[in-house]
């Protein structure tokens, strides 16, 4: 699984929270704040992160963040054992 990045502006949005549970569920997956990610035009209006260098994932809630994040890092994670 590539890094996931998180704009440390968006955090009023619940990016904070779901960073700090991430690293509880996954202790091993690479995490970065960064101060921008270079998206305004989507962290502005909802809640974001970065997976790898291009793929950014949005949501209008932090609960529904978090689960497309457990799902792609579910799915990283299968093909990896297929693998």
């Amino acid at each position: 699984m590539k890094t996931i990045k998180y704009c440390c502006r968006n955090e009023k949005f619940g990016s904070k929270q779901i960073y700090k549970s991430l690293k509880n569920e996954y202790p091993d997956l690479k995490q970065k704040k960064k101060d921008c990610l270079g998206n305004c035009k989507h962290c502005k209006k909802e809640c974001i992160a970065m997976i790898g260098k291009k793929n950014l994932v949005c949501a209008a809630s932090p609960d529904l963040l978090y689960a497309q994040l457990k799902q792609i890092i579910a799915e990283s994670r299968a093909e990896t054992v297929m693998a």
